[in-house]
């Protein structure tokens, strides 16, 4: 399939600039100490960290010189939640102790 036979987005599949900062911003908040943990460099991750409105949304990004730069989003109905490992020092309390 050529990009003139790509069918254009719904509005569905579409992401607004408040859902795109709002998604960048808890991306760098709380996945980006996941992704140094894991020595990443450039990928592909599911947006559900950011609210269950995103689990069908895949963010690209890739290093930058002062961490992460977010390259672009992608509408995905068959992406799932990937988890990752959590940053050192962080302490999980169990309630039931």
């Amino acid at each position: 399939m050529t990009d003139r036979e790509k069918p254009m987005p719904s509005p569905r599949h579409t992401l607004g600039g408040e859902d795109r900062a709002h998604i960048v911003a808890i991306f760098e908040e709380e996945m980006v100490p996941k992704l140094n943990l894991m020595h990443a460099r450039i990928g592909n991750i599911n947006c559900s960290f950011a609210g269950e409105q995103y689990k069908h949304w895949n963010l690209q990004f890739r290093s930058s010189r002062s961490g992460f730069a977010v390259v672009d989003f992608e509408y995905d109905e068959d992406s799932r939640e990937l988890d990752l490992p959590k940053p050192f020092g962080t302490i999980h309390i169990d309630d039931h102790a």
